[in-house]
């Protein structure tokens, strides 16, 4: 289909805008031939033509520009990897002549801790490199920055929020070993604007309120039979009346919402228990149903997207287990968003600048201070400089991890790297694998069955966090919310956020100030087997060129928001695309304990080490949070350290 011109005019598709598409791949067949045997990648991967031109486009401020989400330098060479380009070792290769006590692959959360950890516990003459494929380190836990009229602006790509840990837990040692001031969080913008005032959550998962009730407002457009749309605010407490949901759909809906569990939910006392046994060997789906006696089409229709922010897909796919993932498996004192919830300005990135300034503190001028650290640019020369204990090299994807000789009797792993067009080697006496299980069955060369085999059972699904700067959110305002949802279009919902007051120039917050949007976007088709899905899934992001998707964002806020004044064309002053093809794993039944007396596949990487290789990642936890990086690298540096590195 051919655009209109005038439309896009209209839209604003031809104002200058500060734009960003990732560049995660080329165009490729339709997601429709990914539901077949075969999947396209491959021979897409392998196309010399590369990406079109119009792909690309504004990457943001300040650090991290040029690194939004996975860029097209970052899925080139992961890609060769995938495809077989080093399966044999290279023959031209510059040997660096380094040796390290550890050489960490992968720079994002469970890398940085990895290297953290090892600086902290390893001894003042042991020495730690970390390698990364970005221009920037953080994996997912990076940040966009926009300048509007103004004012400097901060989203989080993906990893956004963190929360108080219990006294003397294990995570408060993490986070006073990185220098986290929970000083630094009481200060939060304060309203500034007309009345009534707007209580807004610290978080964009939070909902605002306004005269103690939810400022959340449903949109119903044409696929509900509303044209123009249809608005229903505070949609809970009104118990969903005025939706055009059935009686039958709301009744089930609210029993979701309102947690109002028919039979006695399953409970478990600890990881393990035959409690916790059953849940996991049943689908999250299958568990709502069971407790709530709702139909699998209400579960579908309303727990999708809210599973998916966590894991990727919905709760058809998924081990009921995940249950109780965030209040059990990795509790902390108060996960509530008005008290508990903690966020750096633009995310966890916040977290990852820490523990870079902590083990390198050149990278960052002045005192490890949470305003410096945060404001201050990174000094990229600094990361990786002889001499240092921990020296973190970016832009260097590998290719190739082996032991050197015979598994069993090597006394040092040969770690193989490109940077720059080059092919490089460095040597360690041990190798901490922190890439995530998609890349590292690839990466580690002489891996042995049992591991190589529990890596083939894994499923990862894309998702894409596009973040809208926009000159005011008075449109929202005038409908009475800050926090919107829809069920159908681009993404699921938006909310208003304040920030904490370290990191952005203004201290309040208001309908006539800018502030970003942030949508995130999963791929989940329920009802498909999860590897499907997310095929698909990645199949969808990489052939949707950023206009595709700018159109969808423009014309869906005009259509929703222009009845209230807001117009794309005038409104919006910039957009940027973070897309992730391997951003969750997706944990099925059977993933944490086993299933029919087989042990969980990922104890085999759990376990310990592969000789002089340990395995870190958080998607070994089931869940791709921050916390469990940690939890994983603490574990892989302590198997290094007690039975390797003696």
């Amino acid at each position: 289909m051919t655009a209109c011109p005038y439309s896009d005019k209209l839209l604003g598709l031809t104002e200058p805008i500060s734009r960003r598409d990732f560049l995660d791949g080329v165009l490729i067949a339709s997601a429709g031939a990914v539901a077949g045997a075969v999947c396209p990648f491959p021979l897409v991967a392998q196309s010399a033509a590369g990406p079109v031109p119009e792909w690309s486009g504004y990457t943001g401020e300040g650090d991290y520009k040029d690194s939004a989400g996975n860029t097209e330098a970052v899925l080139r060479d992961a890609h060769a990897v995938r495809d077989g380009k080093f399966d044999r070792a290279p023959a031209k290769i510059i040997e660096t002549g380094e040796l390290f006590d550890c050489v960490v692959v992968g720079g994002g959360m469970a890398g940085l801790s990895a290297g953290l950890f090892f600086h902290q516990q390893a001894g003042e003459k042991r020495t730690c490199l970390i390698l990364d494929n970005a221009k920037i380190f953080g994996g997912v836990a990076k940040r966009n920055e926009f300048l509007v009229d103004g004012h400097r602006l901060y989203a989080p790509q993906a990893s956004v929020h963190f929360q108080p840990p219990y006294p003397n837990s294990f995570l408060e040692t993490v986070y006073e070993s990185m220098g986290l001031d929970w000083e630094a969080f009481k200060s939060y913008q304060k309203w500034q604007g007309p009345s009534p005032e707007f209580w807004l959550p610290r978080s964009p998962y939070g909902v605002g309120k306004l005269n103690g009730k939810d400022a959340l407002g449903f949109y119903f457009g044409a696929k509900y039979g509303h044209k123009p749309g249809l608005w229903i605010t505070d949609p809970w407490g009104k118990n969903l009346e005025g939706t055009p949901f059935s009686d039958a759909t709301r009744k089930e809906m609210l029993a979701l919402m309102k947690d109002k569990p028919v039979v006695s939910p399953l409970v478990y006392d600890y990881p393990g228990d035959p409690i916790s046994r059953e849940l996991d060997g049943m689908t999250l789906e299958d568990y709502f149903i069971r407790t709530f006696d709702v139909s699998r089409d209400t579960v579908r229709l309303f727990m999708t997207s809210e599973c998916a922010s966590g894991f990727g897909l919905g709760p058809d796919v998924l081990s009921g287990f995940l249950q109780y993932e965030w209040s059990k498996t990795i509790p902390t004192v108060d996960d509530s968003m008005e008290s508990g919830i903690q966020m750096f300005p633009g995310g966890n990135s916040g977290m990852a600048r820490l523990m870079v300034k902590t083990m390198i503190p050149a990278a960052i001028d002045g005192a490890r201070s949470m305003e410096g650290v945060w404001k201050s640019p990174l000094n990229f020369g600094a990361l990786d400089q002889p001499g240092q204990r921990v020296r973190l090299r970016l832009e260097s994807t590998a290719f190739r991890v082996e032991h050197v000789g015979q598994q069993g009797k090597s006394e040092l792993v040969s770690i193989s790297y490109t940077k720059g067009g080059e092919l490089y080697q460095v040597k360690a006496k041990t190798a901490v694998m922190a890439g995530g299980g998609w890349i590292t069955k690839h990466l580690v060369r002489d891996l042995d069955e049992s591991r190589r085999t529990s890596y083939e059972t894994f499923n990862y699904s894309p998702y894409m966090t596009a973040n809208v700067a926009v000159r005011n959110w008075r449109f929202l305002y005038k409908l009475g919310i800050s926090s919107a949802a829809w069920f159908e279009g681009f993404s699921r919902s938006i909310n208003v956020r304040r920030s904490a007051t370290f990191g952005v120039d203004t201290d309040v917050v208001g309908p006539d100030l800018p502030t970003v949007l942030t949508f995130f976007v999963d791929f989940a088709k329920p009802g498909l087997p999860a590897r499907v899905q997310g095929q698909m899934g990645r199949a969808e992001i990489l052939s949707t060129p950023f206009s595709g998707y700018e159109r969808q964002i423009r014309e869906q806020m005009n259509e929703m928001f222009g009845p209230s004044g807001f117009d794309a064309k005038r409104d919006i002053a910039g957009i940027v695309l973070n897309r992730f093809g391997h951003a969750f794993i997706n944990p099925p039944p059977g993933f944490f304990f086993g299933l029919n007396g087989k042990p969980a596949p990922r104890e085999a990487l759990r376990g310990g080490p592969f000789g002089r290789i340990a395995f870190s990642h958080c998607d070994l936890a089931g869940a791709m949070d921050h916390r469990n990086a940690f939890i994983e690298s603490h574990r892989a540096i302590s198997q290094l350290l007690d039975s390797v590195l003696t």
